[in-house]
């Protein structure tokens, strides 16, 4: 019962690393050395593989929301569900849209001209901050950005939630307390995961050139890219 999940978890770690080897470091860098200079294309990649990782994580989040839905709700069916075949088809559409959203923001984002000033304010290439650079018309791209945040993390999202709606009616038909608090403890650690991650993206992403505070902005991408990555393996 257990090797699907560890399956998804491998997947989750491998993207977590990859979003720690993008950022860190670079920020150790700046932070140790001082070297606080990055190139054009630098950044531009630094920026394109954020974005990759991030969307893949997403996406693996909310298979394993079905996992689990799979885990608790059929699980004298779960062997069959779950086999060799569909946890990798489901590990591969996890990873896929990664590659067209990374591809498209960031080839269209660093295509506008920058002739204010070349000094993000943030410790690595972020969307916000870089788009704050470009001195040219970029509404469409916002709305771009919000239409793409909204279908990278709200599909995810609600899939999720549709999981555990499933799930918690199922818990709530468990008879006795302990088969309840055995299949709560399934999908906790999860549940906490998906928690810290949402809630920072989706504050850091839904409003792309908003007026909060740059400070604010990089204490929320400090949780979602280091702290969550680093908290995941003591969680699970």
């Amino acid at each position: 019962l257990h090797q699907p999940m560890y399956h998804f978890l491998r997947n989750l770690s491998f993207s977590e690393i990859g979003f720690n080897l993008v950022i860190v470091p670079k920020m150790l860098g700046m932070l140790l050395a001082w070297d606080t200079t990055i190139s054009f294309s630098g950044c531009a990649t630094q920026m394109y593989f954020l974005f990759f990782f991030g969307v893949a994580e997403c996406f693996l989040l909310a298979t394993m929301a079905y996992d689990r839905f799979v885990a608790i709700c059929t699980p004298l069916h779960y062997p069959v569900i779950m086999n060799q075949r569909t946890r990798a088809k489901l590990a591969v559409a996890s990873w896929f849209p990664g590659f067209p959203v990374a591809t498209v923001q960031t080839t269209w984002l660093f295509s506008f001209p920058f002739c204010d000033t070349n000094k993000v304010n943030h410790f690595f290439c972020d969307s916000p901050p870089v788009l704050r650079l470009v001195c040219g018309d970029t509404t469409l791209f916002e709305v771009y950005a919000i239409v793409g945040t909204i279908l990278v993390i709200m599909i995810p999202c609600l899939l999720i939630l549709c999981s555990y709606f499933c799930i918690a009616a199922a818990i709530l038909k468990v008879p006795s307390a302990k088969g309840k608090h055995k299949a709560f403890s399934t999908c906790s650690s999860h549940l906490l995961v998906v928690s810290l991650f949402y809630v920072s993206l989706s504050l850091t992403y839904f409003r792309p050139k908003s007026n909060n505070s740059p400070e604010s902005k990089k204490l929320l991408s400090l949780s979602y890219t280091i702290v969550t990555p680093m908290l995941n393996p003591i969680i699970y």
